[in-house]
Order: structure tokens, then C-alpha cells, then sequence
């Protein structure tokens, strides 16, 4: 026998922007801005699994030790609005996932009743999942990316459990060296010049001592470059790999 399904809800709005049918409880900020860590529902946090067991109470932890289920954020954006959800997915190797989520939210008052495009970036490796989501990376990204879609527009500091390493349950995965270089050399195939940076403050290499060290071997590009941008990516990939063989 087919279940009765429940009467249609048809969300209303008002000229604010915020939800007046069916009944919406914000919790507004000193500023009169909504406070949307405090619109999220306690029934989708949960002790950071990287700090605390399951059995930890949440309602005695900070939000540095919390996490979100992604049913949390998903309702969140609900009920603050959005007419649509793009991803651009691309993959660098075969063990190596990025993923773009871009929002485009509704007008309501905290916009100047304007319309609000916001994109996030979220990516997924052998290196940063384990579990079930090691077998799904794509999905991972995804979900990672629209999770700080969401949280970073809304301004709330509670990392989604799906961004977390040990997003299934468990003790974090911790990386091992040849995934971490497998990783590396990905992120190098889409933007070499933010590993550089990456590799340069790990190992302390300042962009002045790098440029000195390139006229030093008479490179005949190094007067132009005052910023890692400006590097030539054939230049780049040469440079990644004279900084990972430095000992820190």
C-alpha cells in the first residue's frame, strides 16, 4: 500500500528576504545580521573525530572541537535561499579530485536585496580521505567544496565533518610520504605556482632570496619577477623540485 504523501509546503518570503511561511525562528547578531551559527540544528553536530569520541557531548564543546554533518549545512542553505549550485570538477591524475561549488544565493537585506554569487573550492586524495569517500573522490570534492560554499558565506567557523581526513569515523588518516608527494605533484599539474609558495614558507625561502639566487645563476628572466605569479611554469616545476630536496 502507497504511503499518503504530506500536504506540499510552499515557502514564502518576505521583502527581507527571510522565510515567513511555513514559521522560520531566526537568531539575529548585536548588528541585527543574521547569526546562522546559531540557526544551525544541534542535531546535525557532532564531536570532531579528529579530538573527541562520538560519545562526546557536544553541548559542552567549543566550535573548534565540533564538526557538521553535511544535512546541516544542506538545511542551513535552504532556508537562507539559493537559485542554483554549479560544480566545475576537474581531476590532475587519477588519485587527485578538485572540485569548484558555486552558489548563487538569493536577495535578501544582509545583500542589499542583491543577488550573491559565491564559489568555494574543495578537493579529495588518497592523502586526505580514507575510509568509504577513498573510493569516491569526486563525490568528496564535491561535498567538500559546498560545505565552505556554504559555511564561508554564511560566516560560520564549524568545519563540515566531510572536509575532515577522517571523515568516516576513526582516527584522521595520516598521509604517507609517497602520497603526500603524489599529491603534490597533482596540485602542481593545476596551479604549480601555489605549490611553490606552499614548499617556499615550508622551507623558508623568501621571494627576495629566491629571485637573488636566480640572477646568481644568471637566469635571464629574474628581473622581472617580484612575485611567484610571475615565474614562468616551466621554471616553476623546476624550481618545486630543487625546494622539496631542501631540508628544513
Amino acid at each position: 500500500m502507497t504511503k499518503k504523501a504530506n500536504a506540499l509546503v510552499r515557502i514564502k518570503r518576505d521583502k527581507d528576504g527571510l522565510i515567513t511561511e511555513p514559521k522560520v525562528e531566526y537568531s539575529f547578531d548585536e548588528n541585527g545580521f543574521i547569526d546562522w551559527r546559531k540557526m544551525l540544528n544541534d542535531e546535525w553536530l557532532y564531536p570532531n573525530p579528529t579530538k573527541y569520541p562520538a560519545s562526546a557531548d557536544v553541548s559542552k564543546l567549543k566550535d573548534s572541537d565540533l564538526c557538521v554533518l553535511l544535512q546541516g549545512y544542506k538545511e542551513l542553505a535552504q532556508v537562507r535561499g539559493y537559485t542554483d549550485v554549479t560544480y566545475d570538477v576537474t581531476s590532475p591524475s587519477p588519485d587527485y579530485v578538485i572540485a569548484t561549488c558555486t552558489i548563487t544565493w538569493k536577495p535578501n537585506y544582509e545583500t542589499e536585496n542583491e543577488a550573491v554569487i559565491f564559489s568555494a573550492i574543495g578537493d579529495a586524495s588518497p592523502a586526505n580521505t580514507n575510509g568509504f569517500g577513498a573510493l569516491y573522490l569526486g563525490p568528496m570534492a564535491e561535498n567538500r567544496a559546498f560545505v565552505r560554499c556554504v559555511r564561508n558565506f554564511l560566516k560560520i567557523g564549524i568545519v563540515g565533518r566531510d572536509e575532515l581526513a577522517g571523515n568516516v569515523g576513526g582516527a584522521p588518516k595520516v598521509a604517507t610520504p609517497a602520497q603526500a608527494s603524489l599529491v603534490t605533484e597533482s596540485v602542481s599539474s593545476a596551479d604549480p605556482h601555489a605549490v611553490l609558495s606552499t614548499l617556499m614558507s615550508e622551507k623558508g625561502v623568501t621571494i627576495e632570496a629566491l629571485v637573488k639566487r636566480l640572477k646568481d645563476e644568471k637566469y635571464s628572466k629574474a628581473d622581472k619577477i617580484t612575485t611567484v605569479k610571475q615565474i614562468p611554469k616551466v621554471k616553476t616545476f623546476e624550481l618545486i623540485e630543487r625546494l622539496k630536496k631542501i631540508k628544513t
